[in-house]
């Protein structure tokens, strides 16, 4: 079966105007076939036209299958640098991704290129080479605008030209060697489990971009190398997890301390809000029942989430970028029951502090977004006021996220459905169940129970 063709044309650049920037489409056709090729500049476009030009006049088939001639990839992999690849991924990414996933996907890279380049005179130490990375390679907007900091330009100019080419990532010894890279932290340390597996994830996306649609290696060369996976601990530990007497004497201090964030902490000790969630809370969120008898519920309905991120990854060139919740569409409302308690708590709080002019409840100390590090310092003075000094000095409550695994462990453990409980906290069941397996008390004795329940029907058969 014939599976190449000689019979090829190649069309001019296709410029296409987007509002986040122009993009440049290469087209051409084999035997009858049409195809394309989009990049973010029209240097990238026109140099790929050049490479199925030169192919043709120097008389080489193209594969039917994939539009290319024979082993374009490995060619063209030879030519293009890590460097233009890193570029040409982020700007593949950067406008659908969330400013978290922006700044991951820069640590990352950072931490990559360290075992991608050359040796020799003018090499710059590590640090201006993350530097380099995470402020103009995986920095789409900058990059594109042509401001670079001076700080980081002998960095710059150094890896365009001496990051490995791309056909080497095919070596294993190569992918192996950016692996050990990435399992250390800049000390020479071994990462943690999940930072090591967040960071292979995204190496792992590179490497699959050059792929397709880059077409600079034939296959992830990732899948097939042997490499043991560090074992990642995602199981809260149960030493984490307050108990309601702890929950009730930290919410206390905390008021003594900056009483307008009780609420805030209560929000993820009774709903399990996470902190970007309490941030992002406002008044049209809440619903709250008419004053009664005390034993009223309300409900929030969460629609936005704020992350602290940095204004170097986010589009408003704020700290915080209004965002979807977490694992949901943008428009999704996650319904949240709210205990009397926090009721009794949220009520105290809008009738004493009120809310910002646009509707939040909770406020930085200037009026502007509410920071980590303001609630942080109110968290750990208040750890020390209500904790003794072992329990102070222990994981316990250490992060106010421990806040809302303390909710989630109380409602497994109330026997709540799993289903509910992960519809409620925005999980899923499988993230649930794996996450929160430890912190899930009681089910061992009852477990104990059917066994001994079943040893004595066998034993009384006999």
């Amino acid at each position: 079966m014939i599976n190449t063709t000689y019979d090829v044309r190649v069309w001019r650049v296709l410029t296409n105007k987007n509002k986040g920037g122009n993009t440049y489409t290469a087209r051409w056709v084999t035997a009858e076939k049409s195809w394309r090729e989009t990049f973010t500049t029209r240097a990238l476009a026109e140099s790929f036209r050049a490479e199925l030009l030169t192919a043709i006049r120097q008389g080489k088939a193209f594969d039917l299958a994939t539009g290319r001639p024979a082993e374009y990839a490995g060619q063209r992999g030879q030519s293009v640098t890590w460097w233009a690849l890193m570029c040409e991924y982020v700007d593949h990414r950067w406008d659908d991704a969330a400013p978290n996933t922006r700044r991951s996907i820069a640590d990352a890279l950072a931490t990559a290129t360290l075992s991608l380049v050359a040796s020799g005179a003018g090499k710059p130490s590590k640090p201006d080479i993350r530097r380099a990375v995470s402020k103009w390679a995986a920095h789409k907007p900058r990059r594109t605008a042509g401001e670079m900091p001076t700080d980081i330009a002998r960095a710059v100019a150094w890896l365009e030209k001496n990051t490995v080419p791309v056909a080497a990532l095919a070596d294993e010894a190569v992918i192996l060697g950016t692996l050990k890279g990435i399992s250390r932290t800049l000390t020479g340390k071994t990462a943690s489990g999940t930072t090591i597996a967040r960071k292979r994830a995204v190496f792992y996306n590179v490497l699959d971009y050059a792929v397709s649609p880059a077409k600079l290696l034939s296959n992830n060369p990732l899948i097939s190398v042997k490499w043991k996976r560090p074992k990642i601990a995602e199981e809260i530990s149960p030493r984490r997890v307050v108990n309601p007497q702890q929950a009730e004497a930290l919410l206390t201090a905390v008021g003594k301390t900056m009483d307008q964030l009780t609420a805030f902490f209560a929000a993820m000790y009774y709903a399990a809000l996470r902190p970007a969630e309490a941030v992002g809370l406002t008044l049209d969120e809440i619903d709250l029942p008419a004053p009664g008898n005390g034993d009223e519920w309300g409900w929030f309905l969460l629609g936005d989430s704020a992350p602290a991120v940095g204004a170097d990854w986010t589009g408003n060139g704020q700290r915080r970028e209004s965002r979807e919740l977490k694992h949901r569409a943008r428009k999704a409302v996650r319904p949240v029951p709210i205990p009397p308690p926090l009721v009794a708590i949220l009520r105290s709080h809008i009738a004493k502090h009120g809310v910002s002019p646009d509707g939040h409840l909770f406020v930085g100390e200037r009026g502007g977004p509410l920071s980590e590090s303001v609630y942080g310092r109110v968290w750990q003075k208040a750890r020390t006021a209500a904790l003794g000094e072992a329990e102070a000095a222990s994981p316990l409550a250490e992060r106010p996220y421990d806040l809302r695994h303390a909710c989630v462990s109380t409602w497994l453990n109330a026997g709540v459905p799993a289903t509910q409980v992960a519809e409620w906290a925005g999980h899923s069941v499988n993230v649930l169940l794996r996450v929160y397996a430890k912190c899930i008390v009681g089910q061992d004795a009852t477990a104990r129970k059917l066994i001994s329940a079943a040893l004595k029907a066998s034993h009384s058969a006999d």
